[in-house]
């Protein structure tokens, strides 16, 4: 397997050289980048590309590694052998398979998304670390030790809200998505809107990174916050000349600004820096 990119996803050649190298490794790739930056969608795609189903878990902040593995529903047990039900006789009735469980039984290679590992407790990597390395693990209810058919394809994504123990992170190949240049991202946005008028194109992108590189952003615009942007100006029919752009930078607050920042400081903020250019010129 080798990945070239797809259709629908622009891969810088590192990236797609990361990808290749975790698969050539069969080592979980670590993927860690700004919110925004396309992490989440490359699995997508990888797995599109080489024809792989895609099994994912989302993780939140109260999610357990053993919910990866598999739960027991004792729960439903109990309750059934109150109701006099015939299925309480075999427990596998009551084991619920994570996506570890069914990736690894799965009979022809799948790609695996442990998406943002990062959002529950510093113990999940840990207790993964195991699983992942071995490709097994063992159902103490059933009795019984479940190994990998075959090695899944995994990606991990992170957005860096906390520390990755050491341990697990010697077990991936890492790979840091470094937000796009102009050019980059003049890519992305051809994907995406090909019949996008270059005079607005250019304005926009001149727009998006003026506003981006903004000192002092609590929250800076994302690449999939520039494609809803650009979404809303066509839809609304904004022309090039009403973004409010020049060489010397922002002249007014671009219109549906509602899409670039998040939050009442960065507007304020922004607010300021433009009377300030005003009245220093």
């Amino acid at each position: 397997m080798k990945f070239e990119g797809s259709a629908h996803y622009v891969a810088t050649d590192d990236l797609k050289l990361a990808v290749n190298a975790a698969i050539t490794l069969q080592r979980p790739l670590l993927l860690k980048g700004e919110p925004g930056t396309g992490k989440t969608l490359l699995a997508e795609e990888v797995a599109g590309a080489l024809g792989l189903p895609l099994l994912q878990w989302h993780v939140k902040s109260t999610t357990k590694a053993q919910q990866g593995l598999y739960e027991y529903d004792a729960v439903s047990r109990l309750r059934d052998s109150q109701l006099g039900d015939e299925k309480v006789k075999d427990i596998h009735n009551y084991i619920l398979k994570g996506v570890l469980w069914q990736a690894f039984e799965a009979d022809a290679p799948v790609a695996l998304l442990i998406d943002e590992i990062d959002k529950a407790d510093i113990e999940f990597p840990n207790d993964l670390l195991r699983e992942l390395d071995r490709m097994e693990f063992h159902c103490y209810e059933t009795r019984q030790t479940i190994k990998a058919k075959h090695r899944p394809l995994v990606f991990i994504t992170s957005n860096n809200e906390k520390e990755l123990p050491d341990a697990f992170l010697r077990r991936c190949f890492f790979h840091y998505i470094k937000f796009p240049d102009a050019e980059t991202m003049q890519r992305i946005v051809d994907v995406h809107f090909p019949n996008l008028k270059s005079e607005l194109l250019a304005a926009a992108l001149k727009s998006f990174y003026q506003v981006r590189n903004l000192p002092g952003l609590k929250k800076k615009p994302s690449t999939s916050e520039l494609l809803d942007w650009l979404r809303l100006l066509l839809a609304e029919d904004i022309d090039a000349s009403q973004l409010g752009v020049s060489e010397a930078g922002p002249t007014r607050v671009p219109p549906l600004a509602g899409a670039l920042l998040k939050n009442e400081q960065d507007l304020t903020l922004f607010e300021k820096l433009l009377h300030m250019q005003r009245h220093n010129r």
